[in-house]
């Protein structure tokens, strides 16, 4: 078990006063039995006139600002500790059914999974690379089908960091042949789910613990990566960014079956053409389990 603080700062900047919209926040990490928060703070400056909290059709947990009046800076201060509970080398004991791929799930399943294990993006070419990794006719362990998944993705394309919104579709990634942490999540889910798999997407932080960035790629802002369904061992972490199988150094703050769905931030503003001058964010994970606070990062 570590004890770890995550704070993650945003700040908008304006070249002249606007109207602030409604702005709403993912930032509070979802509690569960590998994660239990033990305290956080968010501080908003302006202060908004309302904040709200409420949970979406994901259960991810929703924080909602409104304001009054003008401003030239608007920036949001989120800061969590928690205790995050992970294996290094997670064993999954599947039900026997799932131990060995291809399977089908049971009908209750395929009826609770059905958003899942649709495709939002269909590619020919992704499905193509996902079957390179099955023979017609033959089994193998899922553990090891979808770990060597994992570790291609990470082998096959060229970390990318973009600070641009959005997302690459699956095809452009495999087209283009580089990426970010998010793309690369996309294109993994949507790989997985060509083969009759559930997948989602998973929006949070990723520690990394007294190394240098060679090990670990990005750094400065949020981490995505996704999550599979299998029987008997329910949803598994997978980071094709990172070729980390389980929560090891992962702190999920939402999951989703699109990224468009669980932007860590996002809002509208009233001004002038080109009033919007840019977006500042940072991402700081600390160990405070000996209270010796480590080196850590967050990917965008």
């Amino acid at each position: 078990m570590r004890l770890l603080t995550v704070r993650h700062v945003s700040i908008y900047r304006y070249s002249v006063p606007v109207s602030l919209g409604e702005h709403w926040m993912m930032f509070r990490p979802r509690e569960s039995h590998d994660l239990r928060l033990t305290s956080s703070h968010l501080a908003i400056f302006p202060k908004p006139s309302s904040l709200r909290w409420l949970h979406d059709v994901f259960d991810n947990s929703l924080a909602v600002a409104t304001f009054d009046g003008q401003a030239t800076e608007l920036s949001f201060e989120s800061a969590v500790s928690l205790e995050h509970y992970e294996s290094q080398r997670p064993h999954y004991q599947l039900a026997s059914e799932a131990r060995f791929f291809p399977f089908e799930y049971s009908d209750d399943d395929r009826s609770n999974l059905w958003r899942a294990l649709q495709r939002r993006y269909p590619s020919d070419d992704v499905t193509s690379w996902a079957q390179s990794f099955v023979s017609y006719g033959q089994t193998i362990e899922t553990m090891t089908l979808l770990t060597a998944m994992t570790l291609a993705t990470r082998e096959a394309f060229a970390y990318r960091r973009r600070l641009e919104r959005g997302t690459q579709t699956p095809g452009e990634t495999l087209q283009l042949g580089t990426g970010s942490c998010r793309d690369f999540a996309l294109f993994l889910m949507e790989a997985v789910r060509s083969l009759g798999l559930a997948a989602r997407f998973v929006s949070g932080y990723i520690f990394v613990p007294d190394i240098g960035p060679e090990k670990y790629i990005g750094g400065g802002a949020t981490h995505a990566w996704v999550q599979v369904y299998l029987p008997g061992a329910g949803w598994i972490d997978f980071d094709p960014t990172n070729s980390i199988i389980g929560n090891r150094n992962l702190i999920k703050v939402a999951v989703a079956m699109d990224p468009a769905d669980v932007p860590p931030l996002w809002g509208t503003f009233t001004g002038p053409s080109g009033a919007f001058m840019g977006l500042e964010v940072n991402v700081s994970v600390t160990d405070d389990t000996y209270s010796q606070p480590q080196s850590a990062a967050g990917y965008r």
